[in-house]
């Protein structure tokens, strides 16, 4: 019985929904009830994760700006000019 459920919407039979997950993760080898319990476990900090993120000292990421090295860099009068071997 596969059954999709939205936010707010509650399943038409009346099997609970966490019966239903418990139902779904006993038919799971043992392998993939590791990763699927690292998923939840990952799912729970998401939230908590990102404030501490938005808080903390990382550097934001630096883009280069052109016209940096204006004046710096001198080309010869001839750049443009073919080489004679």
């Amino acid at each position: 019985m596969q059954q999709t459920i939205t936010k707010g919407q509650e399943p038409n039979t009346n099997i609970s929904l966490n019966d239903e997950v418990l139902k779904i993760f006993a038919k799971m080898p043992d392998a993939l009830k590791i990763e699927v319990l690292h998923y939840a476990k990952y799912l729970l900090n998401k939230g908590t994760e990102k404030s501490s993120i938005v808080n903390s000292d990382i550097p934001k990421k630096k883009y280069r700006q052109a016209g940096m090295m204006a004046g710096l860099i001198v080309m010869s009068d001839d750049f443009d000019e073919p080489y004679l071997f």
